[in-house]
């Protein structure tokens, strides 16, 4: 990863350090070594303020989605983690109020989600069939597990950076952004080389390594797929990447 020649690095306030975690869609065995790598991170150089930011996607796909929250539920509580919400929240959300909306949110991951928490999903429901399942949903989904995921913001400002799931449509100013695109949003933004008044850290659309733009940078290294969850740093206006996996929890540094 290299930032463009002759162009002026995003940075944040000296004595801040930014830890952004990529989708990590119910893997909690990489989750855990993300953390791990976090806590060893901070303990060996603790800067002044430290800033964690989740950009999105922690359901769905994965096995593990109701652990997940758990986990990330209890780490905004103990350290004051940012969690933002992305498109498969968004979906789960959705489905509580819609049940019959169940078709997409499964084709996107939504029955590993529904399993996680000991339902048992039908391949094919009918309708009648979905307002129950919703239904039962909503009864095993804890009150803090609610809390959070409605209370989950959609971007996130820290210095030069804006942290959001998907994207930013071009022309348009971060204070007006929909929320359907700060979530969804794929092709306007990423063929986009526009200046969005901030540099945007994002993901939603997996990518084989971290992918640094001119004017963003993507972290969603496809965890689900791949066995590979993304964490980068920023501390001023240096940027670094770990990679963490499964086996030995092993972690890539590339510095930007």
């Amino acid at each position: 990863m290299k930032w463009e020649r002759n162009r002026q690095r995003p940075r944040l306030e000296e004595g801040t350090r930014v830890y952004a975690v990529g989708d990590v869609h119910g893997r909690m065995d990489l989750l855990e070594g993300v953390l791990s790598h976090i806590d060893a991170d901070r303990t060996a150089a603790a800067p002044n303020r430290v800033v964690e930011i989740f950009i999105g996607d922690y359901v769905d796909r994965g096995p593990s989605s109701r652990a997940v929250l758990d986990r990330l539920a209890k780490r905004v509580q103990t350290h004051g983690t940012v969690l933002l919400r992305g498109n498969h929240e968004d979906l789960l959300l959705q489905f509580l109020s819609e049940p019959t909306m169940l078709a997409e949110w499964q084709r996107l991951g939504g029955l590993q989600t529904l399993l996680s928490y000991g339902l048992k999903p039908p391949i094919n429901a009918w309708t009648a069939q979905q307002i129950e399942l919703a239904a039962e949903f909503r009864r095993a989904l804890p009150d803090a597990h609610k809390a959070l995921l409605r209370n989950m913001p959609s971007s996130f400002t820290c210095g030069d950076f804006l942290f959001v799931h998907a994207g930013l449509r071009p022309g348009v100013p971060i204070a007006e952004q929909s929320e359907q695109d700060l979530l969804w949003i794929r092709d306007d933004f990423l063929l986009s080389k526009a200046d969005f008044g901030k540099f945007v850290v994002h993901g939603h659309t997996p990518v084989v390594e971290p992918d640094l733009r001119s004017n963003r940078i993507n972290i969603d290294t496809g965890a689900y797929a791949t066995g590979r969850l993304t964490c980068i740093r920023i501390e001023h206006d240096q940027l670094s990447a770990t990679s963490v996996t499964p086996a030995k929890a092993t972690h890539r540094d590339v510095r930007a």
